[in-house]
């Protein structure tokens, strides 16, 4: 695809943009207009082919019928109702979701960062009632759990240390999957460990399964919470509903987001019912559990159950790993990697930003997390028609940055 000359109604809309939004990141000049299904339109009418998924957010895939059926329908009833009321669409989601995941109890918001950032209220509740005042949560090195000032905290990105300084004390960062190193940072102050099964934003990095199996032991053995970030890897993307159910261990503590929504600003925090500790006034939201946001979900989840989309998703991601091996023989890529649909390549020349940009100049959406990694979670309803396309267009972006 070759960008046409931007249209006057682009070039007017990227001028309002530059005068009225506010700078957090660098976009390319174009503004999107639609999407449907896998793809994605800007106002100039360019298609794009998206396997960056809203950042493993659109599981249906864009402008989904179940989505906007439900939120009609939900509409007009009741769109919200305050959080000191319960309303039917919060319970009948909480059902659901509990049932599914083996947890008991549930709450609700709006981003990933606020199901992380009650995670971490609640162990700290823990530390406080029942391990003698312990606070320390510890995290791993490369992780990614949000970006508000307490998860941006924990997470373990190196050059996020000195943003926002001070930062919220009370978080130790270990590498992923070293055991022994973990077990060192453990002492008395240790309330919780904190961990992504995959660490998406981090590159696709994935826990072992000895290694997940140890935390659970260590964590019985000491009254230690586990929490398991599940805000990239839920709802289905990595094979499994949840991605523990590849390691058949249960957390404490479970956060879902992205996928949970489908598109809709969503989020989960569920524990089991030995952690059900908060007291009124210790957790909340203005938005938590409202109908709009509860309807939606419960419709995502259901079709995710009903058309059998973990399933898909692992079989089109052993599909997408071949034929990204395939490409690996004939270009300058290495460690192909991932699970289910959330998979991941190293660029030997480390030049993502410029591989981004030319294959969405090309009609293909992708994302590099960092310069030499390239990742891809398309929607889970992707067929190998799509993967082979992406693979197209893929080796043409290749071809002319060689």
């Amino acid at each position: 695809m070759q960008e046409k000359e931007k249209s006057p109604i682009t070039q007017h809309l990227l001028t309002d943009a530059g005068h009225s939004v506010l700078f957090t990141a660098k976009r390319p000049e174009l503004v999107m207009e639609r999407g449907e299904g896998m793809y994605l339109w800007d106002t100039d009418g360019n298609r794009y082919l998206d396997f960056v998924g809203g950042w493993a957010v659109t599981c249906l895939g864009h402008s989904p019928a179940v989505i906007r059926e439900a939120l009609a329908r939900q509409a007009s009833t009741l769109v919200n109702a305050s959080p000191a009321y319960f309303n039917k669409p919060m319970i009948e989601f909480a059902k659901q979701l509990t049932g599914l995941s083996g947890l008991d109890k549930a709450f609700f918001a709006s981003s990933g960062a606020e199901a992380n950032e009650g995670a971490i209220k609640l162990a700290r509740k823990h530390g406080a009632v029942r391990l003698d005042g312990a606070y320390e949560i510890i995290a791993t090195t490369n992780s990614f759990h949000g970006r508000t000032l307490a998860t941006m905290s924990a997470t373990g990105k190196a050059h996020w240390r000195p943003l926002f300084a001070p930062k919220v004390p009370g978080f130790k960062h270990v590498p992923l999957n070293d055991f022994d190193a973990l077990l060192a940072a453990v002492d008395r102050n240790t309330c919780a460990i904190m961990l992504e099964l995959v660490q998406g934003e981090g590159g696709v990095h994935l826990a072992e399964a000895d290694y997940v199996a140890k935390l659970r032991k260590l964590c019985d053995e000491r009254g230690i919470m586990l929490i398991f970030d599940e805000i990239q890897t839920g709802i289905g993307r990595t094979g499994k509903l949840f991605a523990c159910e590849h390691y058949g261990i249960k957390p404490d503590v479970m956060t879902l987001g992205k996928g949970i929504g489908g598109g809709f600003p969503l989020s989960a925090l569920l524990a089991a019912s030995s952690f059900d500790l908060f007291e009124p006034g210790d957790q909340g939201g203005t938005y938590s559990g409202q109908p709009l946001a509860m309807a939606a979900g419960q419709a995502v989840v259901e079709e995710v159950v009903r058309r059998r989309l973990p399933e898909h998703a692992e079989c089109m991601g052993v599909y997408m790993t071949g034929r990204l091996y395939e490409l690996a023989r004939q270009y300058p890529i290495r460690q192909v990697r991932g699970q289910g649909l959330l998979q991941a390549f190293e660029l030997e020349r480390g030049d993502g930003a410029s591989l981004v940009e030319t294959c969405r100049e090309s009609g293909l959406l992708i994302n590099s997390p960092n310069p030499s990694t390239i990742r891809l979670m398309p929607p889970l309803i992707v067929t190998e028609a799509e993967i082979d396309e992406m693979i197209g267009l893929l080796s043409k972006a290749m071809d002319a940055i060689e």
